[in-house]
């Protein structure tokens, strides 16, 4: 692990371990599924469709011209959100905790983004990747507590010149029963846990920790066993 954690976020490193043990060993062969087009269960497909309607939606709160924009996908997994960002003219670093599901992505490049697209294996923290246009992280933060997503927001937010897009896992209860995002999964390969945030308190966190940005649009997707909320951060 480098030094390029959030401030003030005890405990971040200890999940970004967790996390980079479930994706990279125990659950891989279910995520690679996954985020393919292979035939999965019809729990697990519900989980498909709203991280699809999630990945449309932050897509859909960039520009649709991204020629000339640098963007950070925070949390790439395979690649999706990257490759679909990469082919409306973005330049694209893509970063993930898993080696495993970077090199799966790497492998799945379309030849028509290779040139525009960068596979990472690391911290989406770490400043050395440098400055982008836009920052968007899409369910990554879901595993982590307000005072560390508005943590990571202030240091993400740091380096993005125009907006950072990212989601939380909202405070329902059905969220609040499970308290897992992989559920659906056999118990031996579960997610690690995910933590329900508070809407209203999350906004304020982010107030005090960004304090030069502003938040924009929200929304909720709920697909079966899929429920997130995306949230945008306009930082000019």
């Amino acid at each position: 692990m480098n030094a390029h954690s959030p401030k003030h976020a005890p405990g971040w490193e200890a999940k970004r371990t967790k996390l980079e043990h479930y994706f990279d060993r125990t659950a891989l062969d279910a995520w690679a599924a996954m985020t393919s087009d292979a035939p999965v269960s019809k729990i697990r497909a519900t989980v498909r469709a709203g991280r699809q309607e999630m990945r449309d939606t932050l897509l859909g709160w960039l520009p649709q011209d991204l020629s000339g924009r640098r963007i950070l996908d925070a949390g790439c997994g395979t690649g999706m959100l990257a490759v679909e960002a990469a082919r409306r003219g973005a330049e694209v670093v893509g970063i993930d905790v898993s080696p495993q599901l970077i090199e799966i992505g790497k492998e799945r490049l379309p030849e028509d983004v290779k040139g525009r697209i960068t596979l990472v294996a690391g911290d989406m923290l770490d400043a050395s990747f440098g400055d982008f246009d836009h920052i968007v992280s899409m369910d990554v933060l879901i595993h982590y507590e307000s005072d560390q997503i508005a943590a990571a927001t202030a240091r993400l937010a740091e380096r993005a010149r125009h907006s950072m897009l990212f989601t939380f896992a909202p405070g329902t209860p059905l969220l609040r029963t499970a308290r897992a995002i992989g559920q659906f999964f056999p118990k031996s390969d579960r997610s690690p846990s995910i933590v329900p945030v508070a809407h209203d308190l999350l906004k304020s966190r982010l107030s005090r920790s960004v304090p030069h940005a502003r938040l924009g649009r929200d929304r909720r997707v709920s697909r079966g066993f899929y429920t997130s909320h995306a949230q945008e951060v306009l930082l000019k």
